[in-house]
């Protein structure tokens, strides 16, 4: 349907995501305010800056690097170019930004890799999106590629597996936390591969500093935990991640999909993919894997069962107008998506970044969901922040916008206590930075922890953290502080689990 000039001036603000007219009928409509007095303004004029989430990069970006400068539009939103070019190694890194950056930034990322606990991975779209001319500060550098000289000491209690998500698993695969939902890990691959992961003890390839647990993409693996499940009638939620549900092959993925709609206690099933917020372009190129998707979803709600999509945005700096694109795909297909993003120091961890993050989530119809507390990952310490920021950001957004569309700010709870609300702790020290939690709903008899980074606690704190004969006595501190010293603390309950580790790491 083609409109005049006049009619588009009309419309054009009540445009659907900018690109979905309204009908002319609902057009008059609108024509007749235009006699109505508007009433006192009671807010001060909007800024435009205020309404920059409404905005969304459609430009070939891509082509400032010389490597993309001759791919068309149509080439590069196609996922299997996106595949084909993703850079895996130091060496691909190199040759794409050859002209770019500084020879010294490639020797940093050389040595920053001999460190880091998880491979390079980097989809054509993030690479491009990258700002080459300081890539120091870029917050998606941040996340994907390590530098040396970024590296922080760890925080003495950091551990691969810090959510002790191992203890808690009953076969390969399989995470059994809560009362009625489970975590399926059918796979250890992702489409790119993030610096903080909290499952660097299992996903990607081995790197030089971890030799690592795998979860194998092969059905005949996956016939224990769908057993398990099903055997299990109080488990009515399930979350498929691993790795990332994006990297299935759209047979398998149905197959997933299908199995646990056929379980009947098997209410809410969530699909986990990093995928729409480093390779948008999947949604709308790779018809079998986004059919598959769509059709659990319709199979669901026919049988009054929840399927939904959880991604991972960080940083509105991922976001372009073919994410828009790929999100409206699946909203007008009936697809759900809530986004969990983690806090990351010098991502998204400022009020104004947070809050246009979570503004442009909501105008492409993606509900913030969660804010996690970086967990406490060995290799990440120069990305977490302290709970005490955390507290501060989240009275800040609170209130910007709906509240269904105002994440939940929160700390997993180390060792496996689970989610709990970052302001709830029962004791929080932010001269040392122990904060102590309790779970009752997954463990009424044990406190967790969790250690804000020793560069961000005041002199007298880090100093303290310096002698190593004190940590005992302030992890004691806290707890009798916190007025439970009843109860035990988990990591006295994992000495077993780290020790079957170590071998492996």
């Amino acid at each position: 349907m083609h409109y005049s000039k006049e009619e588009i001036s009309v419309i054009d603000e009540a445009r659907v995501f900018g690109d979905l007219p309204i009908s002319i009928s609902n057009k008059n409509k609108l024509e007749d305010l235009n006699d109505e007095a508007i009433p006192n303004h009671i807010k001060d004029a909007v800024q435009h800056d205020e309404l920059e989430h409404r905005e969304f990069i459609d430009t070939e970006f891509w082509k400032e690097l010389p490597v993309f400068k001759n791919v068309s539009r149509e080439e590069f939103y196609d996922f299997k170019f996106q595949n084909k070019f993703t850079v895996r190694n130091i060496a691909k890194l190199e040759e794409y930004t050859e002209g770019l950056i500084d020879p010294s930034f490639i020797e940093n990322v050389k040595r920053g890799m001999e460190k880091a606990p998880m491979n390079l991975s980097l989809s054509p779209y993030i690479l491009s999106l990258i700002n080459w001319e300081d890539p120091y500060n870029d917050p998606l550098r941040i996340q994907f590629v390590p530098i040396d000289s970024g590296f922080k000491p760890d925080h003495p209690k950091l551990s691969l597996d810090s959510l002790g998500e191992q203890q808690d698993s009953p076969v390969d695969g399989l995470v059994h936390r809560y009362f009625d939902k489970v975590l399926f890990l059918p796979l250890d691959v992702c489409s790119v591969y993030c610096r903080f992961c909290t499952r660097s003890y299992a996903i990607g390839g081995n790197t030089d500093s971890v030799d690592k647990k795998r979860f194998k993409n092969a059905p005949d693996k996956w016939k224990k935990a769908f057993a398990y499940i099903a055997s299990r009638p109080e488990i009515e939620d399930v979350v498929i991640s691993g790795g990332d549900a994006y990297m299935l092959a759209p047979s398998r993925l149905r197959m997933i999909g299908e199995v646990l709609l056929d379980i009947p206690h098997v209410r809410r099933m969530r699909f986990a993919s990093k995928g729409p917020a480093v390779m948008p372009m999947k949604i709308l190129t790779d018809n079998a894997w986004t059919e598959a998707l769509i059709d659990i979803v319709k199979s669901g709600r026919e049988r009054g069962k929840e399927v939904v999509l959880h991604t991972h945005f960080n940083s509105a700096n991922e976001i372009t107008d073919i994410t828009r694109k790929a999100m409206l795909h699946l909203f007008q297909n009936g697809v759900t998506v809530r986004n969990q993003s983690v806090l990351i120091k010098g991502v998204n961890d400022t009020i104004d970044s947070m809050i246009h993050l979570v503004r442009k989530l909501s105008y492409m119809n993606v509900q913030p969901y969660y804010v996690y507390q970086h967990d406490m990952v060995t290799g990440t310490e120069d990305m977490r922040t302290s709970v005490r920021q955390t507290v501060e950001l989240e009275k800040s957004v609170r209130g910007v916008t709906a509240g269904f569309n105002t994440p939940l700010f929160v700390t997993d709870a180390p060792g496996g206590g689970g989610k709990r609300d970052v302001h709830s702790f029962d004791y929080y020290d932010k001269v040392t930075g122990i904060s102590i939690y309790r779970s009752p709903s997954v463990d009424d008899s044990k406190l967790y922890i969790y250690f804000d980074p020793i560069d961000t606690l005041p002199i007298e704190g880090q100093k303290l953290w310096e002698d190593e004969s004190v940590h005992d006595d302030l992890i004691q501190n806290a707890i009798n502080n916190s007025g439970f010293t009843s109860l035990t603390l988990y990591y006295k309950c994992m000495y077993w689990i780290m020790s079957y580790l170590a071998p492996t790491f």
